[in-house]
């Protein structure tokens, strides 16, 4: 720790903290623009310059590292001085006149900055050329005549997404932000995850959906947690007159650091599907509005003889008996635990499973289960992974934000190995691309073993094998040339914090023998194991055994606890000839149309809850918006439809998320 005074005030802070940040942690604001608390300081806009004792000229305060015994000065009358001219000839080169802007009175930090130094004008005659506004983008707009050419979108691009899609073109008054090669940025390579709007501190980059919908402010802002994935990425979510107005990446949450993408920041404002209102009973073959106790009441009376009962497998229509519940993985862990303790625990069904199936998650839940230990780490370590092998997974299209820590980290020495039987988005970044024959990936799991025993590059006691053996019948199987395949295996081997990521190409396709086999490779490297799992809440559905297949034998009922998910087209297909069909779902669907009974419940945004993320994180989501009248809380339908039922049901939730060893260590609230 070292010691400094900041205007008098003595400040503690850790060696290599900059005196911009000692300011802040003493509560003294400095003026700034270019820098930003996630970016690499730069020094470019001079705004946030300092005295320092000793010193001949001022100093950026943003690239200063604080010393022991430094005494610094933030505020005098000749700082103030270069201030305004510094703020007067940015106010000059481009058109800020700020009431023609949706930023002005508030939300601008180059406008505020000017109204901290007392600035009502700028003394210097405008001089700027007009650049045309890029409107091409679906959801922000690019405007050069409000850039300052401070280059934080640039550098987010570039440092936390690694997309490296923005740059600055052309010298002097011609220069602008351009996407790729100057096209348009709706044709560049963009993948809209926002960032880049999200750190503007003028109006260059603003939402084309939330603009004018008022300022900062004026807004309810919310922190809650993303269900887009099971990243469970900390989110800001603005609302104005119970209406969603945007949603912001959290720069304090643990996990993603105020990364989104496009399904976390602008999916959930895009919606468009139909609110479901009222409860909804089929009558002479048509769907009609009805009160939730005669809604309830049919579901009850369609419920009630079939309690305990299982389904006759191959049984006549008329003689087949048992209730088959599904649920989505998007709904809070109350609700699946509520769930499950209903339908599997009190009514007793032989078919009580999610959406998903299982397929992201029930073979790294029956590993762990059989080694009675986590064996996967935590998402962490991917911001400093110097080599990541990535099997069963398009991290450039699925739980994107995992994906920004690798690329990130790849123009600092990283190395990224695919292993994938389709193309992958992340090719282009990667030193090794193995196309591998589709289903086999154990063996490509296996023949990576036999390549580092051969090696001899392991870190632990391997597995008794022959290597040369393996690796000689390894082509036929796999597809791959042994030689580019020792090769990706020996730079897994040799980095010095290796990461091994694997999705649902693994886990929905292949057996607990694969995910053994992941597990031993990542002991033999020294690797980090990682599992992307599926929605927001898959590891919770495991947790509580909702991870079977879904398989239909002749059951009467069929309840889906849908939520705010959209179903998919094979779900919708199996359910066509059930004979009684019960759905609590907040949207229209092609599902609802052929329901017998249809109970409206709340959107994400409506309900508090936990998720666990896919690295084992209890995380908290909170509501942002109150649900229409007449729709009710996801829970609050399964308690009463229990309560109607006459079967207990409590709230231990977090109680059962323990009952079952997790594929990793769950912490958190």
């Amino acid at each position: 720790m070292i010691n400094l005074t900041i205007d008098g005030k003595q400040v503690e802070v850790l060696e290599g903290t900059t005196v911009l940040r000692a300011a802040e942690k003493a509560g003294i604001k400095v003026p700034k623009l270019c820098d930003h608390p996630q970016l690499v300081p730069t020094g470019g806009c001079r705004l946030c310059i300092v005295e320092v004792q000793g010193f001949r000229v001022p100093m950026s305060s943003c690239t200063l590292p604080a010393s022991n015994g430094m005494v610094v000065r933030t505020d005098s009358e000749t700082l103030s001085k270069s201030r305004k001219i510094i703020l007067s000839l940015l106010f000059s080169e481009r058109n800020h006149f700020c009431p023609f802007c949706q930023l002005s009175g508030g939300d601008c930090d180059l406008q505020n900055a000017a109204y901290v130094q007392e600035m009502t004008h700028w003394p210097m005659q405008p001089g700027w050329k007009t650049f045309p506004v890029d409107t091409s983008h679906d959801y922000f707009i690019l405007d050069n005549n409000r850039c300052i050419l401070c280059r934080r979108c640039v550098r987010a691009c570039t440092e936390l997404v690694g997309n490296y899609t923005l740059g600055i073109a052309e010298r002097g008054s011609e220069c602008m932000l351009v996407a790729d090669a100057n096209v348009p940025l709706g044709d560049s390579s963009c993948i809209s995850c926002g960032v880049c709007l999200q750190v503007c501190p003028t109006g260059a980059l603003i939402d084309r959906q939330s603009a004018y919908y008022g300022h900062e402010k004026q807004l309810t802002c919310t922190e809650s947690t993303c269900v887009g994935c099971s990243v469970g990425c900390g989110i800001n979510v603005f609302t104005s007159d119970n209406r969603l107005v945007r949603i912001e990446g959290n720069w304090e949450a643990p996990v993603n650091g105020g990364m989104l993408c496009k399904i976390g920041r602008y999916d959930p404002v895009s919606e468009k599907r139909q609110r479901i209102r009222t409860p909804l009973v089929r009558k002479n073959g048509k769907l009609e509005p009805a009160a939730w106790d005669e809604a309830l009441g049919v579901v009850t009376q369609s419920i009630k003889p079939l309690v305990g009962k299982k389904a006759n497998v191959g049984a006549s229509p008329r003689l087949a008996r048992g209730v088959a519940a599904i649920v989505s993985t998007r709904l809070p862990a109350e609700s699946l635990a509520l769930f499950k303790q209903l339908f599997a625990d009190q009514i007793q069904s032989d078919m009580v499973t999610s959406l998903e199936e299982g397929q992201p998650s029930a073979l790294p839940a029956a590993v762990a289960d059989e080694m009675g230990q986590p064996f996967e780490g935590s998402l962490d370590i991917l911001r400093t992974a110097d080599c990541v092998l990535a099997i069963g997974v398009n991290l450039a299209d699925n739980h994107q934000v995992a994906g920004f820590f690798v690329k990130r980290n790849i123009p600092l020495g990283s190395k990224l190995i695919l292993v994938d039987p389709q193309e992958n988005g992340l090719e282009d970044l990667a030193t090794h691309v193995l196309h591998s024959t589709a289903s086999s990936d154990l063996e490509v799991i296996q023949g990576m073993q036999a390549a580092i025993i051969k090696a001899k590059m392991t870190r632990s006691p391997a597995p008794q094998i022959n290597a040369n053996q393996v690796l000689a019948g390894l082509t036929l199987k796999t597809g791959l040339a042994e030689a580019e395949l020792t090769a990706a295996a020996q730079a897994l081997a040799s980095a010095a914090k290796p990461v091994i990521i694997y999705g649902k190409g693994i886990t929905a396709n292949g057996n607990a023998n694969t995910i053994k086999a992941l597990v031993t490779l990542a002991k033999i490297t020294g690797a980090s194991l990682i599992s992307v799992k599926g929605h927001a809440n898959s590891l919770a559905a495991a947790q509580y055994h909702l991870d079977r297949v879904f398989e239909l034998n002749g059951h009467q009922v069929v309840y889906v606890a849908l939520g705010d998910d959209d179903p998919s087209q094979r779900l919708i297909q199996r359910l066509e000839k059930v004979p009684f069909l019960a759905v609590q779902a907040a949207y229209h669907s092609p599902l609802t149309e052929m329901a017998n009974v249809v109970l409206p419940v709340t959107q994400w945004a409506e309900q508090d809850g936990h998720y666990l993320s896919l690295d084992g994180r209890l995380q908290s989501a909170h509501t942002a918006l109150q649900a229409p009248a007449g729709v009710w809380a996801n829970e609050q339908v399964l308690t009463r439809l229990a309560e109607d039922l006459c079967l207990p049901v409590n709230g231990n939730w977090k109680e059962l998320l323990f009952q079952r060893v997790a594929p990793v260590t769950i912490v958190g609230n």
